[in-house]
């Protein structure tokens, strides 16, 4: 049985003699027996105030939505939002604290962001001369690398610093990627799990999973997620708004079955497709009865999900002449695909699927080069 980084806070609390805490946190940041973060803290520290990261510190916030500062109705304790005007602690914010910490279940995936949440706290804590403490937690998909690297160019807050879609490391192993690839260079304190193996997947780690955000309601989610986000850049709904966001894809005008049987002829891996309708509720195609595909991953080790959502729109931009790319959020800014997927071939159809392949293995290699350096697990 592993031991959680929250789970080893007695070993550290040295670090916390005398100083005033303050915590990122949301719902995933619990013990294997549920007891929060928060309590924790608040017990056996100085927890004086909290941040919330995308989604809420209680994690009942859909995508998007922003937040101002509150008082948290269980504590008492004054909220931060890093996910709204600010996204990252002020300066008015940390003279209130000595220590942040973060204690958030990641979800292995570049566009997912509670990590960029914690890189630009990292940076605005060496501006501040303040120490980061971090939590680990497991990687949920593994140890396995996927995709390319972002271009620069497609900087956003779902996509920071050259890694790949799928960067195969804990967040306290990413965390120290960031500080020191990326030349942060704060005062970075990383609290190691006890028993865990990077060879480890979620049914071999026996912990329970809970939602990191109300889109990714099981571990299969957090799968398909690697494959489907980029749909947030198309007209294609990747099922919002239903039981099974992406697990689900579609809209009113899709060929599932064609598109089933196109996607047959790549033999892909790990994953199994079945045409249906559905219905969202909200988001694309709100109240539109919408054709589309259900992903059924069949095995995990297998599986490639970066490269199976890239073949996917491909194959439903073939058929499809109702598809679009959605246009940029803000005038004069880039294209919610070139965001997700961190860069533009997929928009210009520059690359073939065989070319994407070779530039998925060259961005892969140069990664894990530099990644390795800083695996903290055998």
């Amino acid at each position: 049985m592993i031991k959680l980084g929250i789970e080893q806070l007695d070993k550290h609390l040295k670090l916390f003699e005398n100083q005033r805490v303050g915590l990122i946190t949301n719902p995933t940041g619990v013990t294997q027996t549920f007891k929060t973060t928060i309590d924790i803290l608040a017990e056996k520290t100085n927890l004086v105030s909290l941040f919330s990261p995308e989604h809420g510190i209680r994690g009942n916030l859909q995508a998007g939505v922003k937040l101002d500062t509150y008082i948290d109705d269980e504590t008492g304790i004054k909220v931060y939002s890093l996910y709204g005007d600010k996204r990252a602690p002020t300066k008015e914010m940390f003279d209130e604290i000595d220590i942040i910490c973060y204690d958030i279940q990641d979800v292995g995936a570049r566009f997912y962001t509670y990590i960029y949440t914690l890189a630009y706290t990292m940076q605005a804590a060496k501006r501040e001369n303040k120490k980061v403490v971090v939590f680990d937690r497991p990687n949920l998909v593994g140890k396995e690398v996927e995709g390319n690297l972002l271009d620069l160019k497609y900087r956003s807050f779902i996509g920071y610093y050259e890694i790949p879609q799928r960067y195969g490391m804990t967040v306290g192993e990413l965390a120290s990627f960031f500080n020191e690839e990326f030349g942060i260079d704060c005062d970075l304190t990383v609290v190691k799990m006890e028993g865990y193996k990077r060879c480890m997947s979620f049914d071999d780690l026996k912990i329970p999973y809970i939602l990191p955000s109300p889109n990714l309601p099981t571990i299969e989610s957090l799968y398909v997620y690697l494959a489907t986000c980029i749909f947030e850049g198309t007209n294609v709904s990747e099922g919002r708004g239903t039981t099974k966001p992406f697990s689900i894809i579609g809209a009113p005008w899709l060929n599932s079955q064609l598109l089933i049987q196109n996607l047959e002829k790549h033999q892909l891996p790990g994953i199994t497709f079945r045409p249906l309708y559905f219905t969202p509720m909200f988001s694309k195609h709100k109240d539109e009865v919408c054709s589309g595909i259900e992903l059924y991953v069949t095995d995990k080790d297998a599986f490639k999900p970066v490269i199976t959502g890239m073949i996917l729109l491909k194959e439903i931009e073939k058929i499809s002449p109702e598809f679009k790319y959605n246009p940029p959020y803000k005038e004069g800014g880039n294209r919610m695909i070139d965001l997700n997927v961190g860069d533009d071939f997929i928009r210009l159809n520059t690359l073939t699927i065989e070319e994407i392949k070779e530039k998925f293995t060259k961005d892969e290699a140069l990664f894990n080069n530099k990644a390795k350096r800083y695996y903290l697990y055998d």
